[in-house]
């Protein structure tokens, strides 16, 4: 299988604030402890691929539908200069995320905790980066 590719991209500050408020919409919705693990744990993966969206954009790029996931995430330590292992953790949150979505597979309290604190800090790396790189469209 071919993962996907990049397509340029020229992205504004609408367009980044919008993704940013959506994190920000999708890691509170992970904080509710009323809904299910597995809904709480798609919310804080959503706010990651978001982030890795907007690093993306910054940088003049989209991905293509076909393995987009997976090439966002790898794509971090190029973007934003996030570390390998770090990226790892994020690549296996994407991993779980596809069991629970296509297999059905159960997702554990801690698996929720570390996604909600991988995008959290995800957060404070991409909006840092932003800060440095690209002021004018954050």
């Amino acid at each position: 299988m071919k993962i996907g590719q990049l397509k340029v991209h020229s992205t504004d500050r609408a367009e980044v604030r919008q993704l940013l408020e959506a994190v920000q919409r999708n890691l509170a919705d992970a904080g509710v402890d009323a809904v299910s693990l597995e809904t709480r744990f798609d919310a804080a993966y959503k706010a990651i691929m978001q982030l890795a969206l907007v690093a993306l954009l910054a940088n003049g790029y989209r991905a293509d539908s076909r393995g987009h996931h997976q090439l966002m995430i790898q794509s971090l330590p190029l973007t934003i200069g996030l570390s390998k292992e770090r990226m790892v953790v994020l690549d296996a949150m994407r991993r779980k995320r596809n069991a629970a979505d296509y297999l059905g597979s159960f997702v554990d309290q801690g698996s929720v905790e570390v996604c909600i604190a991988q995008a959290q800090g995800l957060l404070v790396d991409v909006e840092r980066w932003l800060r440095e790189n690209r002021p004018e469209i954050l």
